[in-house]
């Protein structure tokens, strides 16, 4: 039977938090070894460029994120690992797939229409400070599911129009030149946690509430120990439904851990104690993936090796597809 194609991108923006650990990196680290898939993870370095205009920042979040999914068990053998940038075909079926997609539906992305809002909100052009990188977003993003005619792409429930619009844009080019692509199909894991940040807000680097995935211990427990609580005092009863601390515990605890923390707070726990719990507990978890992170960071050579294995294998889907594409668009030798 014909593996189903699962495909997920990981933005060069920034240093990966706890956040993004448990909505995205840790389930798709468990997928990659799961062989009734052929999955394709890539670091989305091109996608940076739209809100990031500091090289050294891209550059350096490269190498953290790339260390990062290393340093975590991802299994190289079972993925295709790559950095956006090093297949080329992508920049060449996303120029194909602009050809194709209608710019009425890019004016209905989510990022493009807040942008017009705030604008206008502001009393400025709705254009004002809109790169054609952030209004043709949606089209890159299909080319990346497309180039390997993706089944399932895993995204949050902010991406699915993403998702829906290469469906689109597929569609369409199929309807043109023939069948060429599969139809993707979001998929939202409701299990999955999103995690409140040191404020209780969500976990996002937009808000400076993260808390870095690979601390060393002692600025760990000094992010934890800021993570926002109420006053109420030990002894008395606390909501763990209602508290960031016990929602962290939760993201990184088992079932019975879980139930052993909730009777905790039912009893009175205090704050400092409950921290402390929390702190031994992720920090047990992450304390053999930080060491060898901190190898990676230094072997900077290794971790480019294994991008650039991985370009060669996704160019081996890439490029015989993308010369399909060319000949099925026109663009092909004068015989």
């Amino acid at each position: 039977m014909k593996k189903q194609r699962v495909l997920t991108g990981i933005t060069t923006t920034g240093t990966p938090h706890l956040g993004n650990y448990v909505g995205a990196i840790r389930p798709a680290i468990e997928a990659s070894h799961d062989t009734n898939n052929l999955a394709f993870y890539f670091l989305a370095d091109f996608h940076a460029l739209i809100k990031c205009h500091e090289p050294d920042l891209v550059h350096q979040s490269t190498r953290e994120i790339a260390a990062t999914w290393l340093a975590l068990g991802l299994n190289t053998d079972n993925v295709v690992f790559y950095r956006q940038s090093d297949v080329p075909e992508i920049p060449e079926l996303c120029w194909l797939l602009t050809c194709m997609a209608a710019k009425g539906l890019m004016n209905r992305a989510h990022a493009y229409k807040a942008a017009v809002a705030a604008n206008e909100e502001a009393g400025e052009d709705p254009d004002f400070g809109v790169t054609m990188g952030l209004f043709s977003y949606p089209v890159l993003m299909a080319a990346d599911i497309l180039m390997f005619n993706a089944n399932k792409v895993p995204v949050g429930k902010d991406q699915i129009q993403h998702v829906e619009m290469a469906r689109d844009i597929a569609a369409r080019f199929n309807h043109h030149y023939g069948e060429h692509f599969a139809l993707p199909e979001a998929q939202v894991d409701d299990h999955v946690a999103v995690l409140q940040g040191l404020d209780g807000r969500k976990m996002s680097k937009s808000y400076n509430n993260t808390i870095p995935l690979f601390l060393d211990e002692k600025p760990l427990k000094k992010h934890i120990n800021k993570v926002k609580t109420n006053l109420l005092e030990p002894g008395e009863p606390k909501d763990a439904d209602d508290s960031t601390v016990f929602q962290l515990w939760q993201a990184f605890a088992t079932p019975e851990q879980t139930a052993y923390m909730r009777e905790q707070f039912a009893a009175g726990i205090a704050w400092g104690e409950a921290k402390k719990q929390l702190f031994e507990l992720i920090n047990g978890q992450l304390s053999e993936a930080r060491e060898r992170y901190r190898e990676l960071m230094a072997n900077p050579s290794h971790v480019e090796a294994v991008l650039q294995a991985g370009a060669e294998k996704a160019r081996s889907y890439s490029t015989p597809f993308l010369r399909d594409l060319r000949s099925a668009v026109g663009i092909r030798p004068i015989k």
